[in-house]
């Protein structure tokens, strides 16, 4: 199209492979020392040619180096990091790698969630404690919904696992309705639900908060079962909420979920409250013996991003709270059993899930190549979605902020039918601000007039959709660009109607994922979904990391506006520099402030007033890794990442 759009997405082809298919996944995970000396040249080709060059595989046929795959669970490895901030093996270089790559290192640490628990280091998702755990709470929960009079199920979270707790409970609860049931669930999450759509960091670390909402949303309740969501059994807002339920075993049983063993929970104080989450975690544990407290925290391998707990965390909370909803259903409703073989069976099917979705390898890789471009040229990503998997739409969109430091135009999600589909306690927040504008109509009026051909829009449907809606929305975004994509969820045997056809031909490319015919309608839908986030997950990650906003496998771009990312920020520091911690520190608040010495008055302040400033502040991290990395003044560090904004390669040419 535009000559622009030529200038900044030609590429060529990537070489195939000479590596021998059967040769170890791990020769993906190549050293940053090998590739010194090995700086991006300027121009788009030569950046996709390089990082297929850097990090080489077979074509569609790989095997994973089971030693690889398992070093992690070493314990001399990363001893002093909880499994959930521990950096994965599988993807050391991702930030080198090609789309294809990317792809396929994701999918082997999606692939790690389902691995056989071997020895007693880390009980895993299939683990028979951890089944059996999942049935007692889903015994529970059959109980509420066989008497459901002044009882609640309470799912809350902060971030991913908020957003995740107000999805699974309105899926549970619309399957309630339509057995004419009462609904039974609810949901909180730290800072309400602008926190559904956008990233509300400060509040997770208010413990009081959590206690104060969760109270409100139980008032009058007599029986209340709470599962508290917390990845890295680290949030202070969960915290709280679970103190409190400690507090009033009479109406409270509190679940915690998380994917870090118990000794591994944060044990550093909280503000204003005389327990950690450690101490916390540990009445829990003396309470589970007689069965009124209930932890199920299985490890699932380190994030392929180091500490992005949306990812693989954000997946298995989706898996685990769909398992114990559906079995409960199934026993209240349809008089089945709750039992290990059928839980297993659930989590089987999950697994069936991401090997389906991971068959479409290749189309993966188109759109995440398409996003790394259009995020590269400056430009957008938009998802416009019909149905519950345009929700994961929104869910993905609003991950990126606090992840990748991208701001919210860069990658936004559009539900059809908007704050009517999604059905949120507090209703619509379009005057909030453009952010929370997410129906189609508001595609239309804000983004359509302005997109050309470097921006992305990506089409989530599935064949119970009105495809004749899909279609329109098509021939609207066509008119505006050429770079329209679909993913596409239909049933084996489901033959493509003359309109689906049409919708192929104003596409460049149709992800289309066929699902079992055998399936039931709630079970394809949560497939559809997971689906769904497996696919957006690697799009918005992978466009990302080929902008530039990862160094190595670690999130160097993150928003340092919370404890949890103040501290992470600081760790990431250490670890890639191999300065002393109080170095780390000092560096990061100078980057914080914009300053090259420290004032009295900053170094006085306490971690809130640092987190506060941490909020109109960009590129934190990056700008005093290369201040440590380099020795450079901050004046200096920003100039080489203006002209280089991926970090590694602003260093390496510094240095040489």
């Amino acid at each position: 199209m535009t000559d622009s759009y030529d200038r900044c997405t030609s590429v060529q082809p990537a070489r195939r492979s000479s590596i021998s298919d059967k040769q170890p996944y791990a020769l993906l995970c190549c050293s940053i020392d090998s590739l010194k000396g090995n700086s991006l040249r300027e121009g788009t080709n030569s950046f996709w040619q390089e990082r297929t060059d850097s990090c080489t595989m077979a074509g569609s046929d790989w095997t994973c180096d089971v030693s690889t795959m398992r070093e992690w669970e070493s314990p001399d490895y990363e001893p002093s990091l909880p499994v959930s901030e521990k950096s994965n093996p599988l993807t050391r270089d991702i930030d080198r790698a090609s789309p294809n790559h990317i792809v396929r290192m994701l999918q082997a640490c999606d692939s790690q969630m389902f691995q056989e628990e071997e020895g007693t280091t880390y009980q895993r998702l299939l683990s028979d404690n951890v089944v059996i755990t999942m049935m007692e709470v889903a015994e529970r929960v059959e109980l509420i919904l066989k008497d459901p009079q002044d009882s609640l199920v309470v799912l809350s979270g902060c971030g991913t696992s908020g957003r995740l707790a107000f999805l699974i409970a309105s899926t549970f609860n619309r399957a309630l309705r339509q057995l004419k049931q009462s609904s039974v669930y609810s949901y909180t999450i730290a800072g309400g639900d602008r926190a559904l759509l956008s990233s509300q960091e400060a509040p997770e670390d208010d413990p009081i908060l959590g206690m104060l909402s969760l109270k409100k949303v139980c008032e009058g309740k007599k029986r209340v079962l709470f599962i508290g969501i917390s990845c890295g059994l680290s949030a202070p807002f969960v915290a709280g909420q679970l103190d409190l339920c400690l507090q009033h075993p009479e109406v409270y049983t509190p679940v915690l979920i998380g994917f870090n063993p118990a000794h591994q929970a944060r044990d550093e104080p909280i503000p204003g409250c005389t327990f950690t989450f450690h101490n916390v975690v540990e009445r829990m544990q003396e309470l589970s013996k007689s069965q009124m407290a209930f932890l199920i925290n299985p490890s699932v391998g380190p994030e392929a991003i180091s500490g992005s707990s949306r990812m693989k965390g954000g997946s298995a909370t989706k898996i685990l709270l769909e398992v114990i909803m559906s079995v409960a259903h199934a026993a209240a409703f349809s008089k089945t059993p709750i039992t290990s073989k059928g839980i297993l069976q659930h989590l089987k099917a999950s697994e069936k899930t991401l090997d389906i979705t991971y068959s479409q390898t290749e189309g993966i890789s188109g759109l995440v190549e398409a996003a790394g471009k259009s995020l590269r040229c400056g430009r957008r990503v938009c998802y416009l979605g019909w149905g519950s998997p345009a929700v994961l739409g929104l869910i993905d969109a609003s991950e990126c902020n606090p992840t990748f430091g991208a701001a919210f135009e860069d990658i936004r999600g559009f539900v059809n039918g908007g704050y009517r589909e999604l059905n949120n306690s507090e209703g619509p927040l379009n005057s909030l601000g453009p952010e929370f504008c997410i129906a189609h109509e508001d595609f239309v009026h804000q983004v359509l007039p302005s997109l050309n051909d470097q921006d992305t829009v990506l089409l989530i449907y599935t064949h119970s959709d009105d495809v004749s809606e899909v279609m329109k929305m098509a021939r609207r975004v066509r008119e505006k660009t050429s770079n329209l994509h679909a993913v596409y969820h239909h049933v084996d045997g489901d033959t493509a109607t003359a309109l689906q056809e049409d919708i192929n031909k104003l596409c460049l490319s149709t992800l289309k994922v066929s699902w079992p015919s055998s399936a039931s309608a709630s079970s394809l839908h949560m497939q559809w979904e997971l689906s769904t986030k497996l696919v957006l997950n690697a799009v918005s990650t992978g466009a990302h990391v080929l902008k530039g906003k990862i160094y190595q496998n670690y999130m160097i771009d993150l928003q340092v506006t919370n404890s949890k990312l103040y501290r992470r920020a600081t760790r990431l520091l250490q670890k890639l520099s191999g300065r002393p911690e109080a170095q780390c520190e000092e560096t990061l608040l100078k980057a914080l402030y914009r300053v090259d010495k420290l004032t009295p008055d900053i170094t006085s302040s306490d971690m809130t007033a640092h987190i506060l400033t941490a909020r109109n502040t960009t590129k934190v991290v990056p700008l005093a890794l290369v201040c440590l990395l380099t020795g450079c003044s901050l004046e200096e560090a920003k100039s080489h990442l203006e002209q280089q904004p991926i970090v590694r390669e602003a260093v390496e040419a510094f240095l040489t």
